[in-house]
């Protein structure tokens, strides 16, 4: 399998759930917000014998009119109809920003036409209830009752390559997804695991729904990651997009 990283760029974030341009070599962190955190964001292609996957859809930040994840992918030489499933942690707006855009003409549609979308049906219940600046409504309720969504219920596999299990660990109803071909697994953590170093230590985070449970998840991948040789990819990590036991 090939991995694709598609990075945005670094941000900090702080409790305003505001994402502002972050530049390593020119702005200093001690000067952002008390508590900003640095965040990559970072999502994934996974390209397999059959399939396009992309692994959330970042913020859907454009440039120059054009969604930068949809420029991300044609460095790399694909389109936005070639992508054939959108695997989606959850719904928070940082993860979820690209799921959809408004044409010239005003109508929202789907980012990735030909692709089937995956999420937790309660995480998009959740989404479209809550009212919180972590989720963007707009984005998502494109979703709901669409033919090209197909919600997940607790966990499970998609087929026989992809699995999901049901964590709400950082969110109360966050997914994590393993992609297996032949002897090879990559797992795709979320904001479960989201950076190199949160899994290499006990750590437990304010921002989390379940800061314990992500820990403890943590860990126990970590783990079993080393015995059975998976590669990690790391959705908010500035330096380490990709860990893989060998």
């Amino acid at each position: 399998m090939k991995i694709i990283p598609l990075s945005e760029g670094a941000f900090t974030i702080d409790s305003s759930k505001k994402f502002i341009p972050f530049d390593p070599e020119k702005d200093d962190l001690q000067q952002r917000a008390i508590g900003s955190l640095l965040v990559e964001i970072q999502p994934f292609i996974i390209i397999t014998s059959k399939e396009i996957l992309l692994l959330d859809t970042g913020l859907g930040f454009r440039k120059d009119g054009t969604l930068q994840i949809h420029q991300l992918l044609l460095q790399h030489g694909i389109g936005s109809g070639e992508v054939t499933k959108v695997l989606m942690s959850h719904l928070h707006k940082d993860h979820s920003g690209a799921i959809s855009y408004k044409d010239d003409s005003g109508i929202r549609q789907l980012s990735f036409p030909n692709a089937a979308y995956y999420v937790q049906e309660q995480e998009l219940n959740f989404a479209l209830e809550k009212n919180s600046p972590s989720y963007l409504k707009e984005e998502v309720e494109i979703l709901k009752n669409n033919p090209q969504t197909v919600l997940l219920n607790g966990s499970g596999k998609i087929d026989n390559n992809i699995s999901y299990e049901l964590t709400g660990a950082h969110s109360p109803y966050h997914q994590v997804f393993w992609i297996k071909e032949n002897d090879e697994t990559i797992f795709f953590g979320g904001d479960d695991a989201p950076q190199l170093n949160q899994m290499k230590k006990r750590y437990i985070a304010k921002y989390d729904f379940n800061g314990r449970k992500c820990m403890e998840l943590r860990q126990e991948w970590w783990e079993k990651g080393e015995q059975e040789k998976w590669t990690f990819l790391f959705y908010h990590d500035v330096k380490y997009p990709t860990f893989a036991f060998s």
